[in-house]
């Protein structure tokens, strides 16, 4: 059994802003789970005793998470973010035998894991990385594993063929430790590819190919999602809530939990100590509720839905399905949300909200998210200058860390508010707000003499 895999959490996660300002990507929750903190339960409970985590930027985030969790874990400090190969040499330091090497912003079946681990335990190659078909994706946002037979054949980056894509989990024996070391530093790409300076695994695995090694590919058997972009965050939580739901065998229900007689019950019930479901509530799928947690007067939850402890859902607010809410929010009267939410999430009178908010966010009554186009399209993004169209959620509103809104603030479709911005009131979004920005709208009025006399009077 591999009994050691190194984790990387080192990257500064430019690409998701806003939601890389005050925490580590790795550590943004999913379904109300630090993602690191599913991939090293997950470890542990496949037989990893020893989590050697590679941190950089929001190191202190990616700490807080693995709190707790039931193996032993180092930390060590990529000073400079110079590739994933580099990371995971520095993680491996140390170590004498077999070892898995897994990217910290993922969300990956557990059986993926296990499927990998078995693969290389029973081929014993020098490498075995996890693979995933494209889908809808281009392979121009990944670097592409070329396969035959289960067996990797070569490597390229953003490549404009290819079928498949790295997953970012890999199995390595001590041997392959040099490839990683002499990795040039540059991935190798087709002609016209220009690929920035950066010790990426893959090209390690290059190196193994051109030498004759093998290196064993698995086709991932679950769900896999790279938390890469914003609207991942969201694919990223349904696909975890549809995983829970579909190995939730009954109603747990904590003896100091109620239930009122007076709610509508469509799904399986998983309550915390002292939650309450109250009367008038319709709860239209599988629903788990933290401790403390309340679901009051009229609130309709259409779909399944994961709720944080001691939040507040009441006065006939709307919760799409799906949508997982933090700790500590309150959604009140005449509220809509669909999404995700993350702790001490206030969204109170009529408030319509479709996206990803972060955490202690505070809608002024009325603010509602456009969602959809007058020409029916959806929204293009700029991702670091480059323009991208999501595969879903391009019309989601986006809101940072500790951000604001006013009264009867309308954010577009696919806008994102940076952390520590405000959008004030009356104020309509075209446009992205940067992080520690205010917007307020500029009223001009006209004053004049009015009476009975305009009336002919």
């Amino acid at each position: 059994m591999i009994r050691t895999a190194v984790i990387l959490a080192a990257g500064a996660g430019m690409r998701i802003w806003p939601y890389n300002i005050v925490r580590n990507k790795c550590a943004f929750p999913i379904a109300n789970v630090p993602a690191i903190r599913r991939l090293a339960d997950d470890l542990a409970a496949l037989g990893a005793t020893r989590l050697s985590v590679v941190v950089g930027a929001g190191e202190a985030s990616i700490r807080a998470a693995l709190r707790g969790v039931a193996a032993e874990v180092s930390f060590t400090r990529q000073a400079q973010a110079n590739g994933t190969a580099a990371a995971a040499l520095l993680g491996a330091a140390g170590i004498a035998g077999d070892f898995l090497v897994v990217c910290g912003d993922i969300v990956t079946d557990r059986a993926n894991l296990a499927a990998l681990v078995e693969r290389f335990e029973h081929d014993r190659p020098l490498a075995a990385a996890l693979v995933q078909p494209l889908g809808e994706e281009s392979s121009l946002d990944w670097l592409i594993p070329f396969v035959e037979n289960g067996v990797l054949r070569g490597v390229e980056g953003h490549s404009r063929d290819g079928e498949r894509r790295f997953c970012g989990v890999y199995a390595f024996r001590p041997e392959a430790l040099p490839f990683l070391r002499d990795n040039p530093g540059l991935v190798r790409v087709g002609v016209g590819g220009m690929p920035p300076v950066d010790s990426e695994i893959v090209q390690s695995l290059q190196l193994m190919c051109d030498e004759g090694h093998t290196v064993a590919t698995l086709d991932a058997p679950g769900y896999h999602i790279d938390l890469d972009k914003p609207w991942h965050l969201g694919q990223a939580t349904r696909l975890a809530i549809t995983a829970q739901a579909a190995v939730l065998e009954g109603d747990r229900i904590d003896p100091t939990a109620r239930v009122h007689d007076g709610a509508e019950i469509h799904g399986k019930l998983v309550l915390g100590p002292g939650a309450e479901i109250g009367n008038r509530v319709v709860v239209g799928g599988d629903l788990w509720l933290g401790a403390g947690a309340k679901v009051l007067n009229g609130a309709i939850l259409q779909g399944a839905t994961v709720v944080g402890a001691e939040t507040v859902l009441r006065d006939y607010c709307q919760i799409g399905g799906h949508s997982a809410l933090g700790p500590r929010g309150v959604y009140g009267h005449g509220a809509e949300f669909s999404g995700v939410a993350l702790e001490t999430v206030y969204c109170y009178h009529y408030c319509e909200i479709w996206g990803v908010v972060g955490q202690a966010v505070d809608f002024g009554a009325a603010t509602v998210c456009g969602n959809l186009r007058f020409d029916d399209r959806e929204t293009t993004w700029r991702v670091k200058g480059r323009p991208e169209t999501p595969t879903s959620a391009a019309n989601a509103a986006y809101f940072g860390d500790f951000c604001r809104t006013g009264v009867n603030a309308i954010i577009m479709p696919g806008r994102r508010l940076g952390a520590y911005s405000v959008c004030g009131p009356g104020v309509i979004l075209y446009d992205d707000l940067p992080d520690r920005t205010i917007v307020m709208a500029r009223q001009e009025l006209t004053t004049k003499p009015w009476g009975p006399e305009k009336y002919g009077w």
